[in-house]
């Protein structure tokens, strides 16, 4: 009997050893380099609104207070013929610092104190006025003002958590064991003129490197100003208004 072989060519046996490539891998190949290009572009976006939003922010609210403060005498100037942006501005700005040399002196003094005198006793405004005018305060060049004394830390409200407040005031309490030097604390809780008082002994009071005007900075902006590093400062002895507590044990 005749032997009978069967031969394919090489290329049919390469062939076969190799088989195609699946439409799965491709899709699969696709679909994670989309991935990160989604990925990249996500990234990129985010980082371009994050350096952007404060510009924006910025020159929004600078644009608006031009325009706030620039819209009280930009009509008598536009009365009087003259249309030039910004110079209602700048009047506005001489204005304020004339208003500032005026409440300096006595007779501004006075016809400050007469008006507040009168706002004090209407019923719902004189709320709005007094909250405005602590804060003002506390912010204000002069230091001998009666209201944000110094920055402090307390420990509240439980043991290991600090919160950050203001020292307003100093009063020594009277006992029979001897007279406590306490500090009056105001810590602010959701805006800066609501809050609570604390009472606290003025040597478990932390006094950091900040001055006040960074303290209302990190609470305006929910703690997002915060120095990654507080250090203490020296303890400021007392102001000459302490208050004597007789009637509290």
């Amino acid at each position: 009997m005749a032997s009978t072989s069967t031969s394919c060519p090489l290329n049919d046996v390469v062939a076969a050893k190799s088989p195609p490539n699946s439409p799965n891998s491709s899709s699969s190949t696709r679909k994670a380099c989309y991935a990160v290009l989604q990925s990249w572009v996500s990234q990129k976006f985010i980082t371009g609104c994050v350096v952007l939003f404060p510009v924006a922010v910025t020159f929004f609210i600078t644009w608006w207070f031009i325009q706030f403060v620039d819209g009280f005498f930009s009509p008598i100037y536009a009365r009087l013929g003259i249309d030039l942006f910004g110079l209602g501005f700048i009047t506005s700005l001489i204005f304020v610092f004339f208003i500032g040399m005026f409440a300096s002196s006595w007779v501004g003094a006075t016809v400050f104190w007469i008006g507040e005198w009168f706002i004090k006793r209407m019923p719902f405004v004189k709320h709005i006025y007094s909250a405005s005018k602590q804060i003002s305060t506390a912010i204000s060049p002069d230091q001998n003002t009666t209201a944000f004394k110094e920055a402090a830390i307390i420990r509240h409200p439980r043991v290991g958590e600090y919160a950050i407040g203001f020292i307003t005031s100093y009063v020594v309490l009277q006992r029979d064991e001897g007279d406590v030097e306490l500090c009056s604390v105001y810590v602010p809780t959701n805006h800066l003129y609501i809050g609570d008082v604390f009472l606290v002994n003025s040597e478990e009071i932390i006094r950091p490197n900040l001055s006040i005007r960074e303290c209302i900075e990190i609470i305006i902006s929910v703690g997002m100003t915060m120095p990654r590093v507080i250090s203490p400062t020296v303890r400021i002895a007392p102001l000459s208004d302490d208050m004597h507590l007789d009637t509290i044990i």
